[in-house]
């Protein structure tokens, strides 16, 4: 895998990608690439990528920056970070950094991202993957993690093993808090409940987490949310720990006070949000199974109400 793309440079792209630039920035053998435009990507070819995060700053420069695919070429491994309404578009802009040999791996938030990817590519080695990090764009040019946590899980049961293993390598290499787990399923499903549950809910109150957590009702409707989702989750005979919905509320309790989702973070940018793949995936969901989520049908009317679709 010696041309790694990464496409969409915010908070997870610019993080993870600025990881690996930063790592492979001299080497013979592995070459990334980022796929930015306007005023982040002119800011990156210009300076590089500043990235402060909780153990150090640093300063990636990827090998190019550029929107175009036809510059950029044909890609051997694909980072799909954008947000999860751009998927399909983001495969139809970069078709020509895909040939039948690249990898794709979404990074998205939603557990059906490998599904959407295969309508598109059916031919395509797709693998699944999803992150834990407090990250976000700041300004062209530089992104800031904060929370500490910057893990990334990935996986396939259909996967080339030679491959898999390479990546988890160039990923370990690179200082990313790496896991390649047996049932990459459960885990999709393990960050789905995290997300789901914490984007909602600070979307719903208008609230950081330290709040909802130091608020004894909000911190009620935040756990309803997660057994909810387990149930959903259980219907399909996804294998999930027992202690799951503690131990998500255990992570959330370790954040800073302040932390929020990319979601709320767009919501009060009166950006458009991810609502129907975190709140509304989860009410269509339930109701094709058959499992009652009244809190998410709650929540999610009144999402509807106020966020920009």
């Amino acid at each position: 895998m010696k041309k790694i793309g990464i496409v969409g440079i915010g908070g997870v792209g610019g993080y993870f990608g600025g990881l690996l630039a930063k790592k492979y920035e001299d080497s013979d053998q592995v070459q990334v690439y980022f796929m930015a435009r306007g005023e982040h990507g002119e800011a990156i070819r210009e300076k590089g990528l500043t990235v402060e995060t909780t153990t150090g700053n640093f300063v990636a420069h990827p090998t190019l920056v550029s929107a175009d695919p036809t510059e950029l070429g044909p890609m051997d491994l694909l980072l799909i970070c954008t947000k999860s309404y751009s998927l399909e578009q983001s495969l139809e802009q970069y078709s020509a950094c895909i040939t039948p040999n690249t990898v794709l791996l979404p990074l998205l938030n939603g557990v059906d991202s490998k599904e959407r990817i295969k309508a598109v590519l059916p031919q395509n080695e797709v693998w699944d993957g999803c992150v834990y990090v407090v990250s976000r764009y700041l300004e062209p040019g530089l992104v800031k993690e904060t929370g500490g946590i910057g893990r990334l899980i990935f996986g396939a049961a259909d996967g080339t093993p030679e491959k898999l293993k390479q990546a988890e390598t160039l990923f370990g290499d690179a200082g990313f808090k790496v896991l390649h787990p047996d049932n990459i399923l459960s885990s999709i499903w393990e960050k789905f409940l995290f997300i789901s549950s914490m984007s909602s809910t600070l979307v719903y109150f208008e609230e950081t987490i330290g709040s909802v957590l130091s608020t004894p009702a909000h911190r009620q409707l935040l756990a309803s949310l997660l057994e909810e989702l387990k149930a959903v989750a259980r219907a399909q005979h996804i294998t999930l720990p027992e202690d799951i919905s503690q131990r998500h509320l255990d992570m959330m309790a370790r954040l800073p006070h302040d932390s929020i989702t990319s979601m709320y973070s767009d919501f009060l940018n009166g950006n458009k949000t991810e609502t129907e793949s975190l709140t509304g995936y989860v009410v269509r969901l339930g109701q094709r199974l058959q499992v009652p989520v009244p809190t998410f049908d709650k929540v999610y009317a009144a999402l509807r109400q106020k966020v920009k679709q």
